[in-house]
């Protein structure tokens, strides 16, 4: 019988997957519910080049995972159940407990439950969407992937805040980092491609959600997300680092609660909030159109990439393999990575190579490469990320692991 692997990026009204078949790790099929629970809820497949989309009343998380397997039947994406042998669930949160991926049982749903206090944002849903699977997949290894679990290898400089240490060890107060998959996924790819597992890099993971990641000796080193994925750069409605006495003046200014300008900070601030538009393409245009506040927002954004970049290359000590842009934004907006590299040029020796740079982006027939010069000192590149395939190759592995060890108890 085939095997196939789900991967579930659960919210609090949606839930993504990913369908595929291994060990070739080729993807069958792709779909979305979304405003589940909302009354105007609806479902899309993607597979053969085909596309599925239609509206259903879906109440809860469980009615989603039910639409889902019904309609991967419905659509000869599987032939049975059965043929479903390992889930994998992207979990923003592992704290201090989880430095990489494990297989799910009562005491890790317990302590990501436990965790919700610092992923109030993202947590619920996720275990929404993991209790679902469990309850219509009981006899389905399901893995809990944690987007924090890279960054553990951070050292306590890197990691520890300037504060009473009772609120760390009482509170949890300290940094963990947040996009680990993707920089896990990145920092893999640059140790095939240099061919050395102690790589040193500074991966710009910047889109709608950005966070720069110095990796050292091919481990984290030092991220710019923290607490939350709050601080660090100018997002599309993130505000990154502000001076946090702001929250206690707004409070006052304008008769709000924390929660509301935490609220604010997270959904209506960094690009949103300086240009009214949070997508990159649409600020873009506003610029281009002369509207000043765009062209603020931009600035921003990239002048907040520099400074990271900056910092982290002193902390590598200068020795450093590569710069990586990814994501959305890194991945696909060629005048950001320009801007960028000519703001750094002088200092670390990098010169773009224009030509090359330009020609790079999902849509174009070049999507990733160098795009620094032959003589710069550091190369410059743009690697596509892939954190589906980082969450499918960790329960791929896990679920195969379990069955080799229960192989070996009989």
């Amino acid at each position: 019988m085939k095997e196939k692997y789900l991967v579930i990026n659960a919210g609090s009204s949606s839930l993504k997957f990913t369908l595929y078949s291994m060990p070739e790790a080729v993807e069958i099929v792709n779909g979305l519910i979304e405003k589940i629970g909302e009354g105007d809820s609806s479902y899309t497949l993607k597979f053969d080049n085909k596309k599925i989309s239609n509206e259903e009343e879906i109440n809860n998380h469980t009615e989603a995972v039910k639409v889902m397997l019904r309609e991967l039947l419905k659509n000869n994406c599987i032939e049975s159940i059965d043929e479903i042998k390992g889930i994998g669930h992207r979990v923003l949160h592992g704290g201090e407990l989880y430095s990489g991926s494990v297989l799910i049982d009562e005491e890790v749903m317990n302590n990501i439950t436990n965790l919700i206090k610092l992923g109030p944002l993202h947590l619920p849903g996720e275990i929404a969407g993991i209790n679902s699977m469990i309850e219509c997949l009981p006899d389905v290894p399901q893995v809990a992937v944690f987007d924090t679990a890279f960054h553990q290898t951070m050292p306590e400089e890197s990691y520890m805040y300037p504060v009473p240490y009772s609120w760390y060890k009482e509170n949890g107060v300290r940094k963990y980092g947040f996009h680990g998959i993707s920089h896990k996924y990145i920092t893999k790819v640059m140790q095939e491609k240099f061919n050395k597992q102690d790589v040193n890099l500074i991966v710009c993971h910047i889109g709608s959600g950005a966070s720069i990641t110095a990796i050292k000796d091919g481990k984290s080193y030092d991220t710019t997300m923290g607490l939350t994925p709050l601080p660090g750069l100018v997002m599309g409605t993130r505000c990154g680092d502000i001076d946090p006495s702001i929250i206690e003046y707004i409070c006052k200014e304008r008769n709000l609660t924390v929660t509301e300008v935490t609220n604010i900070l997270n959904k209506e601030s960094g690009l949103k909030g300086l240009s009214g538009k949070n997508d990159f393409r649409d600020v873009t245009d506003l610029a281009l159109n002369g509207d000043s506040k765009a062209k603020l927002a931009i600035a921003l954004f990239e002048r907040s990439v520099i400074k990271y970049i900056g910092q982290y290359y002193f902390e590598l000590e200068g020795n450093l393999d590569a710069i990586v842009f990814t994501a959305g934004v890194g991945e696909n907006v060629s005048y950001v990575r320009e801007d960028i590299i000519n703001f750094i040029s002088k200092p670390m020796g990098i010169e773009i190579n224009k030509e090359m740079n330009d020609n790079i982006a999902r849509f174009k027939e070049h999507q990733t490469g160098i795009i620094s010069t032959d003589d710069s000192k550091v190369k410059v590149m743009v690697i596509l990320t892939d954190e589906e395939y980082m969450i499918l190759e960790d329960t791929y592995k896990i679920c195969n692991y379990k069955k080799q060890k229960v192989k070996g108890l009989k």
